[in-house]
């Protein structure tokens, strides 16, 4: 495990933050947040001495309860968020960090009120765009998967457009060559390949025959720096192989080609200059939902009202020109409404690449909280899982309003979502990660695991219903109430 100092996270991470100062003075505000930088480090680095995931978070849990002063709640609400990702509570992850998408001075005008816009899906116009360039970059907001879900499936069309190599923000360079024989990758892969959907997208690139790079900065390099040392990475790549068509993956604003940006310029901008090559920039973090629509970009929720969109989608001009809400970005796109089902959001579907499969907490013998994880059945116990999720209905598991499930006091119901005609390593563990049961299962293409009218009611897995004729099947709906 590393510092986020190590991978080069505190100046985003810090300037990030500056609205949470209020009144204070600046210096002393700044002063605050390095001890409470410091102090954080030194918590996950405790919380690292635990093997187990779930372990680690609770530690973390506990060290955020233990310290309410605000620069420390500001600095490590964002920890525990990636946390919360990691162990699959993407419910609570956005509600402990989220950024608040306000209007900038310099943004283009909502393409609701531009004659000439309609909305096309992104699945489909952005692989087509993105075929005359050599380098496409897309972003992200770390802990929020979402933002994450769109490229996982974009990777097969690009593929077909001649994109061959994947290069992954913050994974870790002496796992690269291991990765690549795995085919999957290991909670030792990087920072943010602990997260289910993270793993995914990588997965994805390796079967898809992408060769995966990181290009992460040496640790010590911070601002500017980093962003030089990336795009000299990224640079090496193309200049060494002048076959390679590179998807690139990133994080919030290092992809923006023009414009502020903390003081410096960003990864794209030293890119550009190195190399000579313009990339297509495709802008994922800020037409997003938030659980307080107060925090929506204000174009954004006109944009859903008008639309109500399935997938994400982008706006284009009568000549195929994509809209972009920012400079420095060719497209924005516009992820749907969030809809949560047993706390888990219906976008773990991947845009109808994967099936909610529907499991009941019986199978946690009363152990609470319990980790419930899903593995490939051809992937090592030490894969990070396609889908993994804690249940817990226990009201005292709340410590100072941060959960790990929004549980009841039944018994809780959650879904993993899993690819359809896959099979799977269902593994259950307690919260000192000892293996409670498992098992191996079937993910059907219409219906994930055990059929609800075969099984018995006390059967703790059941499958759920998805897909264009299970809307229609009054059997699946009245069962599961699962979309």
């Amino acid at each position: 495990m590393k510092s986020l100092r190590a991978i080069g996270l505190v100046s985003l991470l810090l300037a990030g933050l500056a609205s949470v100062a209020g009144a204070q003075v600046p210096s002393v505000w700044r002063e605050q947040q390095i001890e409470a930088m410091n102090k954080s480090d030194a918590i996950m680095k405790r919380a690292h001495g635990y093997q187990d995931l779930l372990q680690q978070y609770q530690a973390m849990r506990h060290a955020y309860a233990a310290d309410g002063r605000p620069a420390f709640r500001a600095i490590f609400g964002q920890y525990l968020s990636w946390y919360q990702s990691f162990i699959g509570d993407y419910q609570d992850a956005e509600r402990a960090f989220s950024i608040q998408q306000r209007p900038q001075n310099d943004d283009a005008p909502s393409p609701l009120t531009q004659p000439g816009w309609h909305a096309v899906p992104a699945l489909d116009y952005l692989p087509q765009r993105a075929k005359n360039y050599r380098v496409v970059f897309l972003n992200e907001a770390h802990n929020i998967a979402l933002t994450r879900t769109l490229s996982v499936r974009l990777l097969q069309p690009l593929r077909e457009e001649g994109f061959n190599v994947f290069a992954v923000e913050t994974l870790y360079p002496a796992d690269i060559a291991a990765l690549a024989k795995r085919g999957y990758p290991t909670a030792t892969s990087g920072f943010y390949t602990r997260e289910p959907v993270y793993a995914e997208m990588v997965r994805t690139a390796l079967k898809l025959g992408y060769r995966v790079v990181a290009y992460e900065a040496d640790p010590g390099h911070t601002g500017d720096a980093r962003e030089a040392q990336q795009a000299e990475n990224l640079w090496k790549v193309l200049e060494h192989d002048p076959g390679a068509k590179v998807v690139v993956n990133a994080g919030y604003a290092h992809i923006q080609k023009e414009g502020r940006f903390l003081g410096a310029q960003s990864m794209a901008e030293h890119f550009m200059a190195i190399s000579g090559i313009t990339p297509l920039a495709i802008e994922q973090t800020i037409m997003i939902p938030h659980q307080d629509s107060a925090m929506d970009h204000p174009d954004y929720g006109p944009i859903i009202a008008a639309l109500d969109p399935a997938t994400p989608v982008v706006f284009i001009d009568k000549d195929a020109k994509p809209w972009s809400l920012r400079p420095g970005y060719d497209a924005s796109v516009i992820f749907p409404q969030e809809r949560f089902v047993n706390g888990r959001p219906t976008w773990l579907g991947l845009w109808g690449a994967r099936v909610p499969y529907v499991v009941n907490g019986a199978i946690c013998g009363n152990h609470w909280p319990c980790m419930v994880a899903a593995r490939y059945a051809d992937e090592g116990d030490d894969a990070v899982p396609a889908d993994r999720m804690v249940l817990d209905p226990v009201s005292l598991m709340t410590i100072d309003d941060i959960k790990i499930t929004s549980g009841n006091y039944s018994i809780p119901i959650g879904a993993l979502y899993l690819r359809p005609d896959h099979r799977y390593r269902l593994t259950i563990s307690d919260e000192a990660g000892r293996r409670i049961g498992g098992t191996t299962i079937r993910v059907g293409k219409f219906a994930g695991g055990v059929s609800a009218r075969r099984a018995p009611r006390s059967n703790p897995l059941r499958g759920t219903c998805s897909g264009a004729g299970a809307a229609r099947d009054t059997a699946c709906q009245g069962d599961r109430g699962l979309p």
